[in-house]
């Protein structure tokens, strides 16, 4: 009897192709790892990988597919699917902002939300996008994640920064959700609410349920201010905002603790006694993730009917196309995003009884 190949059908949308994506597209298709995760194909432009793929020197080919379940990836064969075959790439931007390069961004990520939302293809894992080129194309978004959160119509999402096993020690990584992101530190006090990190609360357990194979995930709550406020004596937030949020979230049945003061929780969650982590602001949960695993940090999407993962870097304009970009985050990213389908797909069973 043929074995059924499990492995997840992931759709690698290229970024920015005046930033770092393509090439480290081109540069992992040479390990086996990231094949041994997933099917990967790229969505992105034809001319631009096998521009990629020169630089590295992958020695691979590109095949040109019109529709996912055409890709058939190999050591020495990258499927594309290119959503505007006709672009004239025989001058392309190379570490600077162009409008072209915002709008083939663009381009390749809605392609691949709708391929997801279909149902074509399991997951995408995103590859760096800039917003000022987004903007010159005239794209008016912030980034990956409003533009997915927009067109898949969910109003309840939140970005998911991870660091998966044995670099976070718990069995199921370290997830770390922020209840603010990016807005400046000033005005995060007056961002919180009571309901917003009741909400991220949520997102954090339920996204990490596919990851910790079944059992109650263990979620904690930071503090905004110093010891977590001492009592009132450095602020109130936890006492109007955060604690309320914890409990209710508690009351219905989610493994939740805190608020506890950031200087140890973090300490305590990378040790594994924690599954994920909610965060007050941006540089309180990236600053503590990326200094214990910059290399491997993933951003995973949470509250899309779609599973997305992205790698933890920017388009390194300064370094791009000069063939000398790591792979790292993309392998994690892909590694992860393979684990939620494949966590996903047995949860489904186990509600089915199968």
């Amino acid at each position: 009897m043929e074995q059924i190949d499990q492995r997840p059908l992931i759709a690698l949308t290229m970024g920015d192709i005046a930033g770092i994506g393509p090439e480290i597209i081109a540069k992992a298709w040479g390990e086996s790892t990231l094949r041994s995760l997933a099917k990967p194909f790229v969505i992105g432009s034809r001319a631009i990988l096998e521009r990629a793929i020169r630089l590295v020197d992958s020695g691979v080919e590109v095949q040109t597919i019109a529709n996912p379940s055409e890709a058939r990836s190999s050591s020495n064969r990258i499927p594309c699917l290119d959503p505007a075959p006709d672009a004239d790439w025989s001058d392309p931007p190379v570490g600077r902002v162009d409008s072209r390069a915002g709008r083939s961004a663009y381009l390749y990520l809605t392609t691949a939300i709708d391929l997801a939302l279909s149902g074509s293809i399991d997951a995408i894992t995103t590859l760096p996008l800039n917003k000022e080129t987004l903007h010159a194309g005239g794209i008016a978004y912030p980034g990956h994640t409003e533009i997915l959160a927009e067109r898949c119509k969910a109003p309840e999402h939140a970005m998911m920064l991870y660091l998966g096993p044995p670099v976070s020690r718990g069995d199921a990584g370290l997830g770390v959700v922020h209840a603010t992101l990016h807005a400046p530190l000033s005005y995060v006090p007056k961002m919180l609410t009571q309901e917003g990190i009741y909400q991220k609360i949520l997102l954090a357990d339920q996204s990490m349920r596919a990851l910790t194979g079944g059992r109650k995930p263990r979620v904690a709550v930071a503090g905004l201010n110093p010891h977590a406020g001492e009592n009132g004596l450095f602020g109130d937030e936890e006492i109007r905002l955060i604690a309320p949020a914890i409990a209710t979230a508690r009351g219905e049945g989610i493994d939740v603790n805190g608020p506890i003061a950031a200087d140890t929780l973090f300490y305590r969650a990378i040790n594994g006694e924690y599954d994920a982590v909610v965060a007050m602001y941006h540089d309180q949960g990236h600053v503590a993730l990326k200094t214990i695993g910059f290399r491997h940090a993933v951003n995973v999407t949470l509250g899309l009917p779609i599973v997305r993962t992205s790698v933890a870097h920017g388009t390194a304009y300064d370094i791009a196309w000069k063939g000398i970009a790591e792979t790292f985050s993309l392998i994690e990213a892909v590694r992860v995003a393979s684990r939620i389908v494949l966590g996903r797909r047995a949860e489904t069973k186990a509600a089915k009884g199968v």
